[in-house]
């Protein structure tokens, strides 16, 4: 018997699932993209979306389903790219039965997300067409072409990315600042891309400092420039103490700037990481016009280092917070409430650690009526010494603060410093690619590696001090500045307090000695 075989030909189109012989407009959408926001690439995304949309609704068996765009976002990773993500999600809601785009490289430079996009796609019978590569993605030989475009793309992504970093990091080298312009308080950008001080914002800034020198917290001082109305660096009412902080830390306000402080550890998801070490940072003094003065900048970061956790950590909560110590045991007093809930409620400061140990501190409790006139005394008793005390710092302060030979000593151990890197790293290269005698190598790795922290050890002490001097001539300029305007004082005066009075410390017996922040010391 002989076989006969009928072909029984397709009756329904794979593309929308209807019927051959029923027309039925396939829905068609468009993608473009561009990935940076200049003029030339503007122009490009512009042509793009005409050239699609005309394209779409020339096609009498095509019904235009929309144009999806997104302006000044990489491919290299789909996620924030917001028109994309609507697309797909229509696509496969059903509002979609072909996407159009121009090429592999605009569609995704990720292999993984370019696969998976379309696979899922393709599950829902959504086909995506590249027109550059002529490739149709429900075409058996798609996929396989998907795969080695994407990699290409990859690839090229890649290679601009590593382009890209190395730009940056000679920029570095080079000492070139860049900065976030448009939310960073104080500076804008000069005609040579450098910082220049915005004059307005430079108020705000050295405000802040002003205000933290005088003992407010980060919290208080973001609550007081909201109460007076006072923008934050991206242009908003609302100021938070990490903001502050940040503007505290930021070498740039003292003319300065740390540079690659961070770096991208992968250029597909974009990841950056701070650089604890990883690679080489580049520190460039007087890159700029300082809005804060380089000795206040230090006297800021060391009194940021003493606001840390801990026993006797400094404190700005109450105008009296870590200003009055117990001179049994040497902690801070601290505020308690006496009779909360009645008619005679009372705040009295105290020792915090008096109930803390077996035997218990012998200091008395002060309150604050008693704190504020001890301290008009004190300032009363200062203002009677005042020309002494203004002539002695002047005869002294050449003496005092000093620092050539110091910054001298800084100098050499920066270059023994970089010299000794030099050699480790060159010692490491080499053992790496020569085999080299290891208890050779390990005796002359050991011994570079000790030379290296003992001198930086030195460096780091020369640096603190310094900077200790440094600070603490700022900080009496400060101090006799205010002095020099003081006269005899009737009732205590908060912002005379801050500016004069550096700690006071109480005795077992009531006595109170209060300390100026020239060091000058008053009994009372």
């Amino acid at each position: 018997m002989t076989k006969k075989v009928t072909t029984i030909p397709a009756t329904i189109s794979k593309f929308n699932q209807a019927p051959i012989n029923q027309l039925t407009k396939r829905k068609v959408a468009a993608y473009a993209r561009v990935s940076t926001e200049q003029e030339e690439q503007q122009t490009s995304y512009e042509a793009q979306i005409d050239y699609y949309t005309n394209y779409i609704k020339g096609r009498e068996d095509w019904e235009f389903a929309g144009m999806y765009a997104d302006e000044g976002i990489s491919a290299t990773n789909t996620k924030k790219r917001i028109s994309f993500q609507q697309m797909i999600s229509d696509a496969l809601n059903g509002k979609i039965d072909l996407i159009i785009t121009k090429s592999v490289s605009r569609f995704a430079r990720n292999t993984v997300d370019s696969l998976t996009t379309v696979r899922q796609l393709k599950e829902k019978g959504v086909e995506i067409y590249f027109e550059k590569e002529n490739i149709w993605t429900l075409d058996s030989k798609g996929e396989l072409l998907i795969t080695i475009m994407s990699s290409l793309a990859q690839e090229e992504s890649r290679s601009i990315s590593e382009n890209v970093v190395w730009g940056q990091r000679k920029r570095f080298a080079d000492g070139k600042v860049t900065v976030p312009f448009k939310r960073f308080l104080g500076y804008d950008m000069g005609p040579d891309r450098n910082l220049v001080v915005n004059q307005e914002q430079a108020k705000v800034v050295k405000k802040i400092y002003g205000l933290f020198l005088k003992g407010l917290s980060p919290h208080a001082i973001a609550r007081q420039l909201m109460e007076e109305g006072i923008l934050s660096p991206a242009g908003k009412q609302t100021w938070h103490s990490g903001i502050i902080q940040s503007i505290l830390k930021n070498e740039k306000y003292k003319g300065d700037a740390l540079l690659q402080k961070s770096y991208t550890v992968d250029f597909l998801t974009k990841e950056k990481k701070v650089n604890a070490g990883e690679i080489p940072q580049y520190y460039v003094k007087g890159n700029h016009e300082a809005i804060i003065k380089p000795e206040v900048w230090d006297m800021v970061q060391n009194l940021l280092a003493v606001r840390t956790k801990g026993k006797n950590r400094l404190s700005s909560v109450n105008i009296f917070s870590s200003k009055i110590k117990c001179g049994d045991c040497g902690s801070w007093y601290g505020s308690k409430i006496w009779h909360s809930t009645s008619k005679y409620r009372k705040r009295i400061w105290r020792c915090n650690h008096k109930y803390d140990e077996s035997e218990k501190c012998q200091t008395p409790h002060l309150s604050d009526e008693e704190i504020k006139a001890i301290v008009v005394k004190a300032i009363n008793q200062l203002v009677k010494m005042k020309a002494e005390v203004i002539d002695n710092y002047h005869e002294m302060k050449a003496i005092l603060f000093d620092t050539a030979t110091l910054e001298q000593e800084q100098d050499e151990l920066e270059g023994k410093i970089n010299e000794l890197a030099e050699s480790i790293n060159s010692a490491i290269e080499e053992n790496a690619r020569v085999a080299l005698d290891q208890v050779a190598y390990e005796k002359r790795y050991n011994d570079l590696v000790e030379r290296f922290d003992t001198t930086n050890t030195r460096l780091e002490a020369v640096k603190f001090d310094i900077t200790q001097k440094q600070a603490r001539r700022e900080q009496m300029e400060l101090f006799i500045a205010e002095l020099e305007m003081v006269g005899v004082v009737e009732k205590f005066d908060e912002e005379l307090f801050r500016s004069l009075v550096e700690v006071m410390t109480v005795a077992v017996d009531g006595r109170v000695v209060v300390r100026f922040k020239d060091g000058a010391e008053v009994e009372i």
